[in-house]
């Protein structure tokens, strides 16, 4: 009795979780191999940075002397890599999968910001870290199989249903009434408009990529999707938001500061990214409610772990400084009693 029990307990797990497809591990090998491309290129583009501006005019002042430095170039060509990296794994595993992973590129970056720049990472910032690696294993273990798909055509035939349909018509709309309306007025005061226009903008344009690394995919394996004109209309969508999605990306970068932009950009737009995924090609029909509840704990873990990455990177570990205890007649901004900055009263009296 015990050994049936045991027996249909193993065959329901198996049931449950019937392991990776291939295609599933070659979008993770890709994903983590973006990742660590992305990671590295950072920190080489940071070395070429001091370097150049160490013997010319810094970028952080409008020069443009890094051009000239070969350190910069390895940086760049490693980070198109990674860029490659991340497009091919779309055609092999579902969105669900890929974007989240993208956060590892936040640890490999502070790793080696720790070894190679010799910068500080707070303990906190390390458990930031183990919580990234915890939730996207939690997330590569119960991500839903890829759908089979043989043709672009298919492809097209999901994104013109009327869910997503009615999706994308909002995402349209809702950017376009942030754009020509709030951003006007609050652009330069709120972040969460500029940073929703990329991340609405860019939840469709990971759908085109999907769809045109399916359809290279299917073209390399012998079936010619070039010739389908939906192949060349994910292109133009894929082209018009992407643009869309980097100047207003770096709009924002340019307003506020990146510790600030980077989390709430990657919150939103991988959010935003899962949802569009769920909508388009039904990810979670092929999933029961414990590994969607799964994954979405896992997703949490990943967010929980990059705001604690992103929290702390100016923090460093040691007892808290003491506050410094101002002269009898200064109040809390440095101003004495007419109202007058110290130092100018100083040489007001001499």
């Amino acid at each position: 009795m015990a050994s049936e029990v045991v027996g249909s307990t193993s065959q329901s797990w198996k049931d449950v979780y019937k392991g990776m497809s291939s295609d599933n591990i070659k979008g993770l090998v890709l994903a983590l191999s973006s990742s660590i491309f992305i990671g590295a290129s950072f920190i080489v583009k940071k070395k070429g940075l001091k370097k150049a501006g160490a013997s010319g005019v810094r970028a952080g002042v409008g020069g443009y002397s890094y051009l000239f430095e070969p350190l910069w170039w390895v940086g760049m060509i490693t980070m198109i890599v990674g860029e490659v990296a991340n497009f091919a794994a779309y055609a092999f595993a579902p969105a669900i999968l890929v974007t989240p992973l993208g956060a590892l590129s936040i640890i490999i970056s502070a790793v080696l910001a720790r070894i190679i720049l010799r910068e500080k990472l707070h303990t906190f910032g390390i458990l930031g870290c183990a919580l990234c690696v915890v939730g996207s294993i939690t997330i590569v273990l119960h991500a839903p199989q890829e759908r089979e798909i043989e043709s672009v055509t298919e492809v097209w035939d999901l994104a013109t249903e009327p869910a997503f349909l009615f999706y994308a018509a909002l995402v349209v709309t809702t950017s376009l009434v942030l754009i020509f309306h709030y951003l006007p007025q609050y652009g330069q005061t709120h972040i969460m408009f500029y940073i929703g226009v990329c991340s609405l903008v860019g939840s469709l344009s990971v759908m085109s990529v999907k769809a045109i690394g399916i359809a290279l995919k299917l073209t390399l394996s012998g079936m010619n999707q070039l010739i389908y004109p939906q192949t060349w209309a994910f292109t133009l969508i894929v082209i018009v938001c992407i643009l869309t999605q980097m100047n207003y990306l770096n709009k924002a970068l340019d307003t506020f500061n990146t510790a600030v932009v980077s989390p709430i950009y990657y919150v939103m737009f991988t959010s935003l990214t899962i949802l569009a995924s769920v909508i388009m090609f039904k990810d979670w029909d092929r999933q029961n409610p414990t590994q969607i509840v799964t994954e979405m704990c896992g997703f949490v873990t990943i967010l929980s772990g990059t705001f604690l990455l992103h929290k702390t990177k100016d923090m460093v570990d040691g007892p808290p400084m003491l506050p410094v205890r101002l002269p009898k007649h200064t109040d809390e901004d440095g101003f004495g009693q007419e109202g007058i900055p110290l130092k100018r009263q100083e040489s007001l009296r001499s």
